[in-house]
């Protein structure tokens, strides 16, 4: 197969979606890979180091993507990329499907377009899961940006000049980003406690040194926050959270807040109030700035101060901000992912697995998540999978 790997677009995205590490086992197994020139730079790759590992380089987008059999990338492809693809081609990345406006054209150009977004959290797709490795990183991100603008130590330091306190940080949101930050902070010394509308996360929380925030919940609200991922409350369950919340920051020096649904917007878990009742000095971090902020005063791409002393930190994109790690772990997570399309023969979409099922938003000119209803008749008889 003919793999492509063009450079990123979008204002800020330093990832790539291969290294000479993946490309190398690509070629190996009897794949020709060409790289778009530049692609790697900001992540601390040159293209002699692709050309070493066996790719071409290829110094126009438009070819490249013409040619491509199958298409890696980190973000989605513009509108005239798609339009740059030939019908029957293969795309991979994190394509946004909750919000891309461009799927249908995906559909209609006749392409097969797998959203990695859209991996179900089970054992076997673990490998693959973007989403983890890449929260992974912000988690840890996230606590370094939070040192940059605190103004004091995060450790206790006993000094002849007198004591300084360890900084106290909240941590709102106990995925794979919040245990990261955790485990960040607590490297640094600082004093944590961390809070889930999932109470069964509070084993994981304890088990990094951290104390578990927990809201009073009824037998309902438990069994509605037992999932994989949270899910929206009842609004009764949401004026305990915030007022118990808002208590915590005004505690806390540093808040970093990782709470996401998918396709939905971030949940609110701090008021305007509750960051008026902040510490001068004191630091929010917001991993959920771009689906509209944990924190009502967030501003998305942006830091600023609030009123009352408070950094306000809502900057986008932080697993770009350590491209190369970054860059390796995504690699090799569609690395894993193509074996699930690749065999001796070439390319083969088994619709049948779980994994490709899920993930698969377009193919044959249908766009297969997001798409409108169809009507009752002809939905008793669709045998597709669900993705919506």
């Amino acid at each position: 197969m003919q793999i492509a790997i063009p450079a990123e677009r979008l204002a800020g995205e330093h990832r790539v979606a291969a290294t000479p590490e993946t490309v190398k086992k690509l070629v190996a197994a009897g794949h020709a890979v060409s790289v778009q020139a530049g692609a790697g730079l900001a992540a601390a790759i040159p293209d002699a180091a692709y050309a070493d590992a066996g790719a071409a380089i290829a110094p126009q987008r438009q070819p490249l993507l013409a040619a491509a059999d199958i298409v890696l990338c980190v973000r989605a492809p513009e509108a005239d990329d798609i339009a740059a693809l030939k019908a029957g081609a293969v795309i991979v990345g994190m394509l946004s499907p909750y919000h891309n406006p461009l799927l249908p054209q995906l559909a209609a150009r006749g392409v097969s377009a797998f959203a990695l977004e859209l991996l179900p959290r089970t054992t076997r797709a673990q490998s693959m899961d973007v989403l983890s490795s890449q929260n992974n990183i912000a988690g840890y991100k996230a606590v370094l940006l939070a040192c940059q603008y605190y103004p004091r130590f995060m450790p206790m330091l006993m000094t002849a000049a007198g004591t300084v306190k360890a900084a106290r940080v909240l941590v709102l949101g106990v995925g794979v980003a919040g245990l990261q930050a955790i485990a960040t902070a607590k490297r640094l010394g600082a004093v944590v406690e961390a809070y889930d509308v999932r109470p069964a996360t509070r084993e994981q929380v304890e088990s990094l040194g951290a104390k578990f925030v927990e809201v009073p919940m009824s037998e309902e609200e438990k069994a509605a926050s037992s999932g994989v991922y949270a899910r929206e409350m009842t609004p009764e369950f949401l004026a305990r959270q915030n007022e118990l919340l808002a208590k915590r920051a005004a505690a806390a020096d540093i808040v970093i807040t990782t709470a996401l649904i998918p396709g939905k917007p971030a949940p609110r878990l701090l008021s305007a109030a509750a960051v008026a009742g902040m510490r001068p000095g004191s630091v929010i971090v917001d991993l959920a700035a771009e689906a509209g902020g944990n924190c009502e005063l967030t501003r998305a791409g942006e830091a600023h101060l609030s009123d009352n002393g408070v950094h306000l930190v809502g900057l986008a994109n932080l697993p770009a901000m350590l491209a190369a790690d970054a860059s390796s772990l995504y690699a090799r997570n569609l690395l894993t992912f193509l074996g699930l399309l690749l065999s001796p023969e070439g390319l083969k979409l088994d619709l049948d697995d779980d994994i490709v099922a899920a993930t698969l938003v377009a193919h044959q000119g249908e766009q297969r998540f997001g798409a409108p209803a169809k009507p009752a008749a002809a939905a008793q008889t669709d045998k597709e999978p669900h993705h919506g």
